[in-house]
């Protein structure tokens, strides 16, 4: 019974480690039109980082715990923000600042549309 109780603890909290290690989310928007036909809008997808490198209106690039730094390209309207909704000028995002962002992906690019500031300046 003891060992029962140990090994569901322990993978219930190696469970919220793996959950607490995501760094990516994706949505995908879908409809079915008038016609019955189901039509896929955008995928917008959500990645956590922290700031490496970083060219207001170009590139942006993220160290993520998934291993490999990952780098966006700026459309051509940003939106920055904090984390609680207030919008920001780029200039204060910095090297180490924490961020999420939005992004589409288009060909092998992953194009941003929000950075969202996680971390208080």
């Amino acid at each position: 019974m003891i060992k029962l109780f140990l090994s569901i603890t322990f993978a219930t909290a190696l469970m919220g480690l793996v959950a607490y290690g995501q760094t990516s989310t994706s949505s995908t928007t879908t409809a079915t039109g008038t016609s019955g036909a189901t039509e896929t809008a955008t995928t917008t997808t959500e990645s956590f980082g922290t700031v490496t490198d970083f060219t207001p209106g170009q590139t942006m690039v993220l160290k993520t715990e998934a291993g490999e730094p990952m780098r966006y390209k700026f459309g051509k309207t940003v939106t920055y923000t904090t984390a609680d909704g207030r919008v920001i000028d780029a200039s204060k995002i910095r090297r180490d600042s924490k961020v999420r962002v939005h992004y589409i992906k288009q060909g092998d690019d992953m194009v941003v549309d929000k950075v969202i500031v996680t971390e208080r300046e």
